[in-house]
C-alpha cells in the first residue's frame, strides 16, 4: 500500500474530506487522485457525488461547502459526516469549521500532524485503525 502521499490543500474535498487519508487515494492500484481531480478514470462513486458536483458550489465558485449555502449542511453532508464520525472518528463538518476558523494552510498543517503514524511517521488512513506501512495501531 502506498503511503507516500502528502496532504495538500488540493486534496481537501468540498465536503471537508481529506482525500490524502482515504484508502482509495493511498492504494497502489487504481489510485484515486482526490475529489477535485477531473480525470475520466476517477471512480464512478466520486464522479456522481452530489456534494462535489453541487450546482450551488459551482455557480458561486465556492471551494468548500459553507454556511453561505442556504442548505448548509445539506442532508447528504450530514449523513456523510455522521457515518464518518461513527465509523472512523472523523467529522467533515468539524473539518469545514476548522478550515473556516483557521484557514486552509493551518488546517493542512494540523492534518499533517494528526494523520502521521507515531511510529514510522507515514501517512495514516482514515479507513483503517492501524498504519498501512508498519501496522501500528492509530
Amino acid at each position: 500500500m502506498a503511503t507516500k502521499s502528502s496532504i495538500t490543500a488540493k486534496l481537501i474535498a468540498p465536503c471537508g474530506m481529506n482525500c490524502a487519508i482515504c484508502i482509495a487515494h493511498l492504494r497502489d492500484k487504481n489510485k484515486c487522485l482526490g475529489c477535485r481531480d477531473e480525470s475520466a478514470d476517477k471512480p464512478t462513486s466520486c464522479r456522481k457525488c452530489t456534494i462535489s458536483t453541487c450546482e450551488f458550489l459551482k455557480k458561486n465558485k465556492m471551494i468548500f461547502c459553507s454556511n453561505k449555502c442556504e442548505k448548509f449542511p445539506c442532508a447528504r453532508l450530514k449523513n456523510l459526516d455522521k457515518r464518518y464520525k461513527t465509523k472512523y472518528g472523523m467529522s467533515m463538518l468539524e473539518n469545514l469549521n476548522n478550515i473556516k476558523k483557521q484557514g486552509i494552510r493551518k488546517f493542512v498543517k494540523n492534518e499533517q500532524d494528526r494523520w502521521k503514524c507515531q511510529k514510522c511517521k507515514k501517512l495514516l488512513c482514515v479507513h483503517r485503525n492501524f498504519c498501512l506501512e508498519c501496522g501500528e495501531a492509530r
